[in-house]
């Protein structure tokens, strides 16, 4: 990306966070379903990419089916951008009543033990008003990280706009982001990675509706090292104003095998519980991008 295209792309986001923040709730929402409609009819490269994720998420699924699978993606993308944009100006009771969260106790629970716990989830819904709703309305503190992106201006307004939310931050290079959560863990801290897509050399490999995709090694590695409860975790929209979830029971570390073996193991059943998740709300998970190994060109990067 050139240094002009990188102040466009910044300048863009700017005005995202301070025009749509400004507008009524009705309005920005009507907003938000307009810029999507108005993508998913271009039928542009993101579109086209999140329909063929859903084809091997919905098998059976007719073309007019994936096509409004595809259009409620896209709406559910943009709820979460207009969200996020107006999430700093939300009120501590909005927040709270925002959110809805089956078997939270499990990490509350876990955080009371002072084992620590990594919560991991999938690009559903709206990850950043969970991580609010945990900060302000329970006042659990927990650290996450961010992959570096271009233009730096833009990476520096997604580290503001967490950091505002009550989240502690890291940038994800190379190996000094994991020696910072295994710190925080074994503090008895809480963890929290979005975790459905690696495409490095270090990811591990699973089965993933059928067929191969690569997720990071990161969650099962840490849960080794350190000890903290893993603890996969989903999102989605049901057509309210309230964002709901579901907690599941701790991955456990295999008692025999190679760390390798371990973390594959434990890879493959967070896997298995996003695809649960995901297969249950399609419509939510926001994967406009290549994710199966068969989907990726030769040199292994995406397109």
């Amino acid at each position: 990306m050139s240094a002009a295209s990188d102040r466009v792309t910044d300048a863009l986001y700017g005005i995202g966070w301070s025009a749509v923040k400004r507008l009524p709730e009705p309005l920005a929402n009507a907003l938000g379903r307009t810029v999507a409609d108005t993508a998913w009819k271009r039928r542009g490269g993101s579109v086209l990419r999140l329909e063929s994720n859903l084809a091997r998420v919905v098998p059976d699924a007719s073309p007019e089916r994936l096509a409004a699978l595809s259009r409620a993606g896209m709406r559910s993308y943009t709820r979460y951008w207009m969200e996020s944009f107006r999430l700093p100006g939300w009120s501590k009771e909005r927040v709270r009543d925002g959110v809805e969260i089956k078997d939270i106790d499990l990490v509350f629970d876990g955080l009371t033990t002072g084992r620590g716990v990594i919560l991991v989830l999938p690009h559903m819904a709206n990850w950043d008003l969970a991580g609010a709703w945990l900060t302000r309305a329970h006042d659990v503190p927990f650290t996450t990280v961010v992959e570096r992106l271009k233009p730096e201006k833009l990476f520096d307004r997604f580290v503001a706009y967490r950091e505002s939310l009550g989240m502690e931050v890291v940038p994800h290079t190379g190996g000094t982001a994991f020696g910072t959560l295994a710190r925080r863990l074994r503090a008895g801290g809480l963890v929290c990675l979005v975790a459905d897509r690696d495409l490095s050399a270090s990811g591990v490999e699973v089965d993933f509706f059928g067929d191969r995709a690569r997720m990071p090694a990161g969650p099962a590695l840490l849960a080794q090292r350190t000890g903290a409860l893993l603890l996969p975790t989903v999102l989605w929209f049901d057509g309210s104003p309230v964002l709901r979830g579901q907690v599941f029971p701790a991955v456990e570390v295999p008692g025999t095998g190679t760390r390798a073996e371990k973390t594959s193991v434990m890879t493959q059943a967070v896997a298995d519980v996003f695809a649960t998740g995901i297969a249950e709300h399609p419509e939510d998970w926001h994967m406009l991008q290549r994710l199966w190994l068969a989907d990726l060109d030769p040199g292994g990067g995406s397109r």
